[in-house]
């Protein structure tokens, strides 16, 4: 029994370009409901199809054309009092915090949920997709994507850090028995 899963990140808003912990509420611009749009003839069919609770991961799966249940244990990562806040503000309030969380998959120093709770969270849910067989689209905050691919892959937890996820893109796994394949180097355009 196969199941295959496709995750795909959220189309780009402002708070991912500013590099912001978003608070869930951050909404597509026009250019990213357009290449939503556009980028949903290349989509697989699917058996089922999932969202992060985020406006942004909604909307996104509602131009790609999907109607995608919405699963809490895809949310994002909660980043506490921090929610709002770019990167760059939060190491300048709070550096040591911030090489703490980034050093320590199991500390949480803004208050919200750790790195290996995310993880954890995120492969229950790909565990349990894993017993019925067919296709799964998911739309899912980058950060999901990561811890996804962590506990898919077996990967240690720091690697969270070290994946990077682009907006508007999808990472393919299949699997059977507990045990995850990633499919990579997917032609750049049909045909190819």
């Amino acid at each position: 029994m196969t199941s295959r899963v496709t995750l795909i990140s959220p189309a780009v808003t402002s708070a991912l370009r500013e590099a912001r912990f978003d608070d869930g509420t951050g909404e597509l611009d026009a250019a990213g409901i357009r290449r939503a749009r556009s980028a949903a003839a290349l989509l697989p069919a699917a058996d089922r199809s999932a969202v992060s609770p985020s406006t942004r991961c909604r909307q996104t799966a509602e131009a790609l054309g999907l109607t995608a249940s919405r699963v809490p244990a895809l949310a994002a990562l909660d980043v506490g009092r921090w929610r709002g806040l770019t990167l760059t503000e939060v190491t300048a309030a709070e550096p040591e915090a911030v090489a703490s969380w980034l050093a320590d998959p199991a500390h949480a120093p803004h208050g919200g949920e750790t790195v290996r709770g995310l993880c954890d969270r995120a492969g229950a849910w790909l565990e349990d997709v894993a017993r019925t067989p067919g296709r799964v689209t998911a739309v899912v905050e980058p950060d999901v994507v990561r811890a996804l691919l962590v506990r898919a892959l077996g990967l240690p937890e720091p690697a969270f850090w070290r994946l990077d996820v682009r907006p508007l893109t999808a990472v393919d796994l299949s699997g059977r028995a507990g045990r995850w394949n990633l499919r990579v180097g997917a032609p750049l355009a049909e045909g190819s």
